[in-house]
């Protein structure tokens, strides 16, 4: 079978679980081909891939929000969409049910000449012109069609690049990667599968509540577009896989069809981890505080640097290392240096990039202060090493750390998201007390072992895509 895997802000560009979970699906599924069509933020990274791609990945496609429209548009051209289109895009505008079909249908295979002639359009106007008098009165026009523009080129962009045929369409975000998923199904008749990791909407959300440059009720039109992207995916999906169980229950207050929806955990190869280097001679007196993280917003770098500033003060041979990627925000890692030395803080490293099986058997004990996660697969890793952890209460940390009533014990700590404090003393307490360290990574090692192996987790999508093979529509597009 030939799938058409569709990542959108990930694989093959940064590292990261998400990256990770794609790598390993693909090199697990020899039996399959896959074409990776991959969404990028910047035209600058095309090429630059930090994965060495499997032998199955027989084609590429690379699509870049930030592409400019190529084609010399006219401004003002009267496009004679139909009613229905019309409707369409009013809906995506307003936040309301959007008729994906007549959308698609006005971007795919010449219907508008071209994206830069629909978004300076007559009939666009008319469009956001409808829409200030209805819904957004106060808000200037001016401001609105810019901001209308640039909200849904990169959506525009996606469509008229159109989808690879493929026998199966898998996603593994809601949002444009989403979006390329439906087009898919769309255009060929062939099954749609969504992984939904994170919950998407509900990450856009919150950067669009903090976001800056986003002011009063544009904050508004954005989450409502973001939600519209994912009901989209939700509603085109033949299957819908989450991870988790709370999960699960977000995807169905969020209007996904709860009959659709299947969990199918993410899993590691315990066995990768056994016998990896400890700490170096003289190093016996230091505790290790490991973050195997990117430095980015959504990791919380800075409340991790706050809390080891406490930490210090009660444990003066501790050492915070930081292992992951600085590049892919680097105004954010500069602000996390200014802090450390704002707090003068020593002992705290900054490795970048690194091959986590070098530097995880030297950890004492791991930390992750996420603001939003899915199931983090660093959390796998670390208690296939049996290290303890301490991470914040999101995603599936909890029911990783302390199990669903499954007889192994805690495996860490959870604290609540951004509490600077609680952060701190539960790492004081892991490095004050070494028989807990190695009780709770025992029992860390005992539920990951069990429960969530990479065997299990590859059997669970063979199962899924021979499910799809069976799945059959009539005609050309759905």
């Amino acid at each position: 079978m030939k799938i058409c895997l569709i990542a959108e802000g990930s694989y093959p560009y940064i590292t990261g679980g998400v990256s990770s979970w794609i790598h390993s699906l693909i090199k697990g599924m020899p039996e399959h081909e896959f074409i990776l069509y991959a969404i990028g933020a910047q035209e600058k990274n095309r090429g630059k891939f930090v994965y060495d791609l499997p032998v199955n990945v027989v084609e590429i496609k690379e699509v870049f929000l930030d592409a400019y429209i190529r084609e010399e548009a006219v401004p003002g051209k009267r496009l004679a969409l139909t009613d229905e289109e019309q409707l369409a895009l009013l809906s995506l505008l307003e936040g309301s049910d959007v008729n994906w079909g007549d959308f698609f249908s006005m971007l795919v295979r010449g219907r508008v000449p071209s994206v830069g002639d629909f978004l300076t359009s007559k009939d666009f106007f008319d469009i956001v012109q409808r829409l200030c008098e209805q819904k957004y009165p106060q808000i200037p026009f001016t401001e609105m069609i810019w901001m209308i523009r640039s909200m849904i080129l990169p959506l525009c962009l996606i469509i008229e690049e159109g989808m690879p045929e493929a026998d199966l369409y898998h996603s593994v975000c809601t949002g444009y990667g989403g979006v390329a998923g439906a087009l898919g199904k769309h255009l060929y008749a062939k099954p749609f599968v969504l992984t939904e990791h994170g919950i998407y909407t509900r990450e856009r959300e919150e950067e669009i509540i903090k976001a800056s440059w986003i002011k009063g009720h544009f904050k508004d039109i954005w989450i409502d577009y973001f939600h519209n992207l994912s009901q989209c995916a939700y509603s085109y999906s033949d299957r819908v896989i989450t991870l988790f169980g709370r999960n699960k229950d977000i995807q169905i207050e969020l209007g996904c069809d709860a009959e659709k929806i299947a969990i199918i955990p993410n899993g590691v190869e315990v066995s990768e981890y056994r016998g990896l280097p400890g700490k170096q001679q003289g190093e016996e007196g230091i505790i290790n505080i490991g973050a195997l993280v990117r430095v980015v917003p959504i990791k919380d770098i800075k409340t991790l640097i706050q809390s080891f500033a406490f930490v210090k003060e009660q444990v003066p041979n501790a050492h915070l290392i930081i292992m992951g990627p600085t590049n892919e925000d680097e105004e954010y890692f500069e602000e996390c240096q200014q802090l450390v030395t704002s707090l003068q803080l020593e002992d705290v490293s900054f490795t970048g990039t690194v091959k986590a099986k070098e530097y995880l058997g030297k950890m004492d004990l791991l930390v992750l202060t996420s603001i939003s996660e899915g199931q983090p697969l660093v959390i796998l890793e670390g208690m296939s090493c049996a290290k303890p952890f301490v991470t914040t209460d999101v995603g599936s940390c909890r029911e990783l750390l302390y199990g669903r009533e499954d007889g192994y014990e805690e495996a860490g700590i959870v604290v609540p998201v951004m509490h600077v404090t609680q952060i701190a003393h539960a790492m004081v307490a892991l490095c004050h007390d070494e028989q807990l360290r190695t009780q709770m990574g025992n029992n860390g090692y005992r539920r990951v072992s069990d429960l969530y192996t990479k065997e299990k987790f590859l059997e669970g999508y063979r199962d899924l895509y021979r499910e799809c093979e069976g799945i059959h529509y009539g005609g050309n597009r759905i």
